[in-house]
Protein backbone atom coordinates (compact mmCIF):
# COMPACT_ATOMS: atom_id res chain seq x y z
CA UNK A 1 0.00 0.00 0.00
CA UNK A 2 2.97 1.75 0.80
CA UNK A 3 3.69 2.74 -2.83
CA UNK A 4 -0.07 3.38 -3.66
CA UNK A 5 -0.90 5.75 -1.82
CA UNK A 6 -1.43 9.46 -2.49
CA UNK A 7 -2.99 12.41 -0.13
CA UNK A 8 -4.14 16.17 0.27
CA UNK A 9 -1.19 18.57 1.51
CA UNK A 10 -3.79 20.75 3.21
CA UNK A 11 -6.70 17.93 4.29
CA UNK A 12 -4.25 14.94 4.86
CA UNK A 13 -7.49 12.63 3.32
CA UNK A 14 -5.14 9.79 1.68
CA UNK A 15 -6.81 7.64 -1.42
CA UNK A 16 -5.43 4.69 -3.25
CA UNK A 17 -5.84 3.56 -6.87
CA UNK A 18 -6.42 -0.43 -5.50
CA UNK A 19 -10.27 -1.30 -5.16
CA UNK A 20 -11.10 -2.40 -2.00
CA UNK A 21 -11.78 -5.93 -3.67
CA UNK A 22 -8.74 -6.08 -4.87
CA UNK A 23 -6.60 -4.90 -1.50
CA UNK A 24 -8.64 -8.25 0.16
CA UNK A 25 -7.97 -10.65 -2.58
CA UNK A 26 -3.92 -9.89 -2.41
CA UNK A 27 -4.52 -10.17 1.64
CA UNK A 28 -6.33 -13.61 1.07
CA UNK A 29 -3.06 -14.36 -1.12
CA UNK A 30 -0.73 -13.59 1.66
CA UNK A 31 -3.00 -15.75 4.09
CA UNK A 32 -4.68 -12.84 5.85
CA UNK A 33 -8.64 -14.00 5.34
CA UNK A 34 -10.63 -10.70 5.31
CA UNK A 35 -13.79 -9.20 3.37
CA UNK A 36 -13.63 -5.88 1.27
CA UNK A 37 -16.41 -4.44 3.58
CA UNK A 38 -13.74 -4.59 6.30
CA UNK A 39 -11.14 -3.37 4.30
CA UNK A 40 -13.38 -0.26 3.85
CA UNK A 41 -13.79 -0.11 7.13
CA UNK A 42 -9.96 0.20 7.98
CA UNK A 43 -8.76 2.30 5.31
CA UNK A 44 -11.15 4.77 7.03
CA UNK A 45 -9.84 4.25 9.76
CA UNK A 46 -6.45 5.32 8.40
CA UNK A 47 -7.84 8.56 7.21
CA UNK A 48 -8.55 7.12 3.98
CA UNK A 49 -11.21 9.02 2.00
CA UNK A 50 -13.32 8.19 -1.50
CA UNK A 51 -12.43 10.69 -3.96
CA UNK A 52 -14.30 11.61 -7.17
CA UNK A 53 -14.03 13.78 -9.79
CA UNK A 54 -13.89 17.24 -9.46
CA UNK A 55 -14.66 19.69 -12.12
CA UNK A 56 -11.11 22.27 -11.71
CA UNK A 57 -9.50 21.91 -15.05
CA UNK A 58 -9.59 24.83 -17.51
CA UNK A 59 -9.74 24.86 -21.01
CA UNK A 60 -10.27 21.39 -21.13
CA UNK A 61 -7.07 19.77 -19.91
CA UNK A 62 -4.59 18.24 -22.06
CA UNK A 63 -5.60 14.70 -23.21
CA UNK A 64 -2.69 12.12 -23.19
CA UNK A 65 -1.91 9.84 -25.42
CA UNK A 66 -1.35 6.36 -24.98
CA UNK A 67 2.83 6.59 -25.10
CA UNK A 68 2.28 9.28 -22.30
CA UNK A 69 0.17 7.40 -20.25
CA UNK A 70 2.85 4.14 -20.61
CA UNK A 71 5.95 6.71 -20.10
CA UNK A 72 4.18 7.92 -16.59
CA UNK A 73 2.94 4.72 -15.53
CA UNK A 74 6.73 3.33 -16.02
CA UNK A 75 7.83 6.48 -14.01
CA UNK A 76 6.03 4.94 -11.21
CA UNK A 77 6.57 1.66 -11.31
CA UNK A 78 10.90 2.65 -11.39
CA UNK A 79 10.42 5.10 -8.81
CA UNK A 80 9.21 1.83 -6.65
CA UNK A 81 11.62 -0.36 -8.18
CA UNK A 82 14.42 2.78 -6.72
CA UNK A 83 12.91 2.94 -3.52
CA UNK A 84 12.96 -0.72 -3.00
CA UNK A 85 16.91 -1.13 -3.65
CA UNK A 86 18.01 2.07 -1.63
CA UNK A 87 16.11 0.15 0.97
CA UNK A 88 17.48 -3.18 0.73
CA UNK A 89 21.01 -1.85 0.56
CA UNK A 90 20.46 0.52 3.59
CA UNK A 91 21.21 3.87 1.48
CA UNK A 92 19.19 6.74 2.44
CA UNK A 93 16.20 8.12 0.19
CA UNK A 94 14.10 11.59 1.11
CA UNK A 95 11.02 13.25 -0.97
CA UNK A 96 11.41 17.05 -0.90
CA UNK A 97 9.66 19.23 -2.13
CA UNK A 98 8.47 23.33 -1.47
CA UNK A 99 5.21 23.48 0.33
CA UNK A 100 2.51 26.47 -0.75
CA UNK A 101 4.06 29.37 0.45
CA UNK A 102 2.27 31.06 3.13
CA UNK A 103 1.67 34.62 3.60
CA UNK A 104 2.87 36.00 7.08
CA UNK A 105 1.01 39.22 9.05
CA UNK A 106 -2.24 38.51 11.26
CA UNK A 107 -4.18 36.63 8.60
CA UNK A 108 -6.71 34.48 8.77
CA UNK A 109 -5.54 30.38 9.19
CA UNK A 110 -8.21 27.83 7.90
CA UNK A 111 -9.11 25.83 10.57
CA UNK A 112 -10.12 25.85 14.49
CA UNK A 113 -9.02 24.92 17.95
CA UNK A 114 -9.59 25.38 21.26
CA UNK A 115 -9.68 28.66 22.89
CA UNK A 116 -11.96 30.50 24.76
CA UNK A 117 -12.08 33.17 22.12
CA UNK A 118 -11.35 33.49 18.53
CA UNK A 119 -8.38 35.17 17.40
CA UNK A 120 -9.17 38.78 15.63
CA UNK A 121 -7.39 38.97 12.14
CA UNK A 122 -7.52 41.23 8.96
CA UNK A 123 -10.39 41.12 7.15
CA UNK A 124 -8.46 41.12 4.09
CA UNK A 125 -5.08 39.60 3.11
CA UNK A 126 -3.08 42.09 1.04
CA UNK A 127 0.35 41.82 0.91
CA UNK A 128 0.72 45.22 1.89
CA UNK A 129 -0.55 43.89 5.27
CA UNK A 130 2.01 40.85 5.57
CA UNK A 131 5.58 40.88 6.67
CA UNK A 132 6.82 38.02 4.10
CA UNK A 133 6.19 34.88 3.13
CA UNK A 134 7.48 31.75 4.53
CA UNK A 135 8.79 28.78 2.33
CA UNK A 136 8.94 25.72 3.37
CA UNK A 137 11.43 23.15 1.73
CA UNK A 138 10.40 19.88 3.19
CA UNK A 139 12.49 16.62 3.71
CA UNK A 140 11.00 13.76 4.19
CA UNK A 141 13.01 10.52 5.12
CA UNK A 142 11.25 7.47 3.60
CA UNK A 143 12.99 5.02 5.44
CA UNK A 144 12.78 6.51 8.84
CA UNK A 145 8.83 8.42 9.09
CA UNK A 146 11.08 11.51 9.91
CA UNK A 147 10.98 15.18 8.47
CA UNK A 148 13.11 18.23 8.58
CA UNK A 149 11.92 21.48 7.49
CA UNK A 150 13.70 24.54 6.16
CA UNK A 151 11.73 27.40 6.67
CA UNK A 152 12.47 30.36 3.90
CA UNK A 153 12.32 33.70 5.33
CA UNK A 154 11.39 35.87 2.53
CA UNK A 155 10.37 39.14 3.72
CA UNK A 156 8.13 42.01 1.66
CA UNK A 157 10.45 44.98 0.04
CA UNK A 158 9.05 48.00 1.82
CA UNK A 159 6.38 49.83 -0.10
CA UNK A 160 6.28 46.85 -2.50
CA UNK A 161 4.50 43.82 -3.47
CA UNK A 162 7.58 41.76 -4.21
CA UNK A 163 10.06 39.74 -2.30
CA UNK A 164 13.70 40.30 -1.06
CA UNK A 165 14.35 36.03 -1.82
CA UNK A 166 12.32 33.08 -3.87
CA UNK A 167 12.20 29.81 -4.19
CA UNK A 168 15.43 28.63 -6.20
CA UNK A 169 17.57 25.49 -6.95
CA UNK A 170 20.15 26.91 -4.93
CA UNK A 171 17.67 27.44 -1.52
CA UNK A 172 16.40 23.48 -2.07
CA UNK A 173 19.81 22.19 -2.61
CA UNK A 174 20.98 24.21 0.39
CA UNK A 175 17.91 22.38 2.30
CA UNK A 176 18.83 19.08 1.39
CA UNK A 177 22.27 19.80 2.21
CA UNK A 178 20.94 20.87 6.42
CA UNK A 179 19.14 17.68 6.39
CA UNK A 180 22.01 16.24 5.41
CA UNK A 181 24.05 17.60 8.39
CA UNK A 182 21.72 17.59 10.51
CA UNK A 183 20.28 14.21 10.11
CA UNK A 184 21.05 11.91 7.40
CA UNK A 185 25.15 11.73 7.63
CA UNK A 186 24.41 10.98 11.67
CA UNK A 187 22.87 7.52 10.43
CA UNK A 188 24.87 4.78 9.48
CA UNK A 189 24.41 3.55 5.76
CA UNK A 190 25.99 0.84 3.86
CA UNK A 191 27.26 2.84 0.91
CA UNK A 192 27.41 6.47 -0.04
CA UNK A 193 24.55 7.31 -1.94
CA UNK A 194 21.17 9.37 -1.65
CA UNK A 195 17.77 8.74 -3.35
CA UNK A 196 16.00 12.30 -3.97
CA UNK A 197 12.37 11.95 -5.02
CA UNK A 198 10.86 15.25 -6.12
CA UNK A 199 7.88 16.66 -8.69
CA UNK A 200 8.84 17.54 -11.91
CA UNK A 201 8.94 21.31 -11.64
CA UNK A 202 9.33 24.56 -9.18
CA UNK A 203 12.79 24.62 -7.83
CA UNK A 204 13.63 21.08 -8.22
CA UNK A 205 12.31 21.17 -11.55
CA UNK A 206 13.62 18.31 -14.58
CA UNK A 207 14.85 21.24 -16.83
CA UNK A 208 16.46 23.34 -14.26
CA UNK A 209 20.34 23.28 -15.20
CA UNK A 210 20.68 24.86 -11.95
CA UNK A 211 19.21 22.64 -9.82
CA UNK A 212 21.88 19.78 -11.36
CA UNK A 213 24.48 21.67 -10.98
CA UNK A 214 23.59 22.74 -7.14
CA UNK A 215 23.58 19.10 -6.65
CA UNK A 216 26.74 18.39 -8.27
CA UNK A 217 28.44 21.14 -5.90
CA UNK A 218 26.79 21.21 -2.92
CA UNK A 219 26.17 17.80 -2.34
CA UNK A 220 27.79 14.97 -4.69
CA UNK A 221 31.56 17.39 -4.35
CA UNK A 222 31.24 18.49 -0.98
CA UNK A 223 30.32 15.02 0.73
CA UNK A 224 31.31 12.23 -2.17
CA UNK A 225 28.01 11.40 -2.56
CA UNK A 226 26.25 9.68 -5.07
CA UNK A 227 22.84 11.55 -5.94
CA UNK A 228 20.21 10.11 -7.63
CA UNK A 229 17.16 11.84 -8.52
CA UNK A 230 13.40 10.50 -9.55
CA UNK A 231 10.92 12.96 -11.00
CA UNK A 232 7.08 12.42 -10.63
CA UNK A 233 5.81 12.95 -13.76
CA UNK A 234 4.01 16.34 -14.78
CA UNK A 235 0.61 16.79 -12.43
CA UNK A 236 1.70 13.96 -9.97
CA UNK A 237 3.08 15.43 -6.83
CA UNK A 238 -0.04 14.32 -4.90
CA UNK A 239 1.94 10.95 -5.04
CA UNK A 240 5.20 12.45 -3.92
CA UNK A 241 5.49 11.35 -0.27
CA UNK A 242 6.56 14.35 1.76
CA UNK A 243 3.31 15.96 0.50
CA UNK A 244 0.96 13.17 2.62
CA UNK A 245 3.39 12.67 4.90
CA UNK A 246 4.44 15.38 6.15
CA UNK A 247 3.05 19.08 4.79
CA UNK A 248 -0.02 17.27 5.74
CA UNK A 249 0.59 16.56 9.16
CA UNK A 250 2.28 20.70 9.78
CA UNK A 251 -0.74 21.87 7.88
CA UNK A 252 -3.63 20.53 10.54
CA UNK A 253 -1.13 21.08 13.42
CA UNK A 254 -0.95 24.99 13.00
CA UNK A 255 -4.51 25.10 11.67
CA UNK A 256 -6.45 27.76 13.18
CA UNK A 257 -3.94 29.56 14.41
CA UNK A 258 -2.83 32.94 12.45
CA UNK A 259 1.28 33.06 11.53
CA UNK A 260 1.69 36.08 12.51
CA UNK A 261 5.39 36.16 12.54
CA UNK A 262 8.37 33.50 10.97
CA UNK A 263 8.58 31.92 14.60
CA UNK A 264 5.33 30.99 15.08
CA UNK A 265 5.81 28.97 11.93
CA UNK A 266 9.17 27.19 13.07
CA UNK A 267 7.25 26.61 16.35
CA UNK A 268 4.49 24.97 15.18
CA UNK A 269 6.61 22.80 12.48
CA UNK A 270 8.67 21.44 14.73
CA UNK A 271 5.67 20.71 17.49
CA UNK A 272 4.25 18.14 14.27
CA UNK A 273 3.89 14.48 15.56
CA UNK A 274 1.74 12.03 14.56
CA UNK A 275 0.62 8.78 16.68
CA UNK A 276 2.72 6.44 13.46
CA UNK A 277 5.66 8.08 15.38
CA UNK A 278 6.40 10.93 12.93
CA UNK A 279 8.41 13.51 14.32
CA UNK A 280 9.85 16.84 12.31
CA UNK A 281 12.69 19.43 12.85
CA UNK A 282 12.50 22.98 11.71
CA UNK A 283 15.00 25.94 10.81
CA UNK A 284 15.16 29.06 9.99
CA UNK A 285 16.34 30.30 6.96
CA UNK A 286 17.22 34.16 5.96
CA UNK A 287 19.72 33.86 3.50
CA UNK A 288 18.22 35.77 0.87
CA UNK A 289 18.01 33.62 -2.50
CA UNK A 290 18.65 35.42 -5.94
CA UNK A 291 16.08 33.94 -8.74
CA UNK A 292 16.80 34.29 -12.73
CA UNK A 293 20.65 32.81 -11.99
CA UNK A 294 21.81 31.29 -15.52
CA UNK A 295 23.36 28.45 -15.73
CA UNK A 296 27.00 28.84 -16.95
CA UNK A 297 27.88 26.50 -20.22
CA UNK A 298 31.10 25.18 -18.72
CA UNK A 299 29.38 23.86 -15.80
CA UNK A 300 26.80 22.50 -17.51
CA UNK A 301 29.08 20.69 -19.79
CA UNK A 302 31.54 19.32 -16.51
CA UNK A 303 28.32 17.74 -15.06
CA UNK A 304 29.23 14.28 -14.01
CA UNK A 305 25.60 12.87 -14.70
CA UNK A 306 24.38 9.92 -15.65
CA UNK A 307 21.16 9.63 -16.86
CA UNK A 308 19.28 6.16 -16.93
CA UNK A 309 17.88 4.24 -19.49
CA UNK A 310 14.01 4.26 -18.02
CA UNK A 311 12.88 8.21 -18.79
CA UNK A 312 16.41 9.39 -19.11
CA UNK A 313 14.63 13.04 -18.17
CA UNK A 314 13.06 11.86 -15.07
CA UNK A 315 16.11 10.07 -13.84
CA UNK A 316 19.51 10.25 -13.35
CA UNK A 317 22.83 10.17 -10.97
CA UNK A 318 24.91 12.66 -10.31
CA UNK A 319 28.41 11.67 -9.08
CA UNK A 320 31.00 13.35 -7.55
CA UNK A 321 33.48 15.09 -10.21
CA UNK A 322 36.53 13.23 -9.19
CA UNK A 323 35.00 9.93 -9.66
CA UNK A 324 33.93 8.13 -13.37
CA UNK A 325 30.82 7.34 -14.42
CA UNK A 326 29.15 4.18 -13.27
CA UNK A 327 27.12 1.98 -15.48
CA UNK A 328 23.30 2.36 -14.47
CA UNK A 329 20.71 -0.34 -15.71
Amino acid sequence: MKYETAGDPITGLRWTHKTTAKIAYELNLAGIYICASTVANILKELNYSLKSNSKKVSNGGKKLTLEEKKKRNDQFKYIKIMREEFESENCPGISSDTKKKELIGNFKNAGTRYKKTSDLVNDHDFLTYCIGKAALYGIYDLFNNDGFVVVGEFKKEEKKSSFLSADTPEFAVEAIESWWLTKGMKNKYSKNKLLILVDGGGSNSHRSHMWKINIQEILCNKYDLEVTVCHYPPGASKWNPVEHRLFSEISKNWRGTPLIDFETVVKYTKNTKTKTGLTVDAILENKQYQKGIKADKIDIENLNLQKHSINPSWNYTVFPQKKQFLRIS
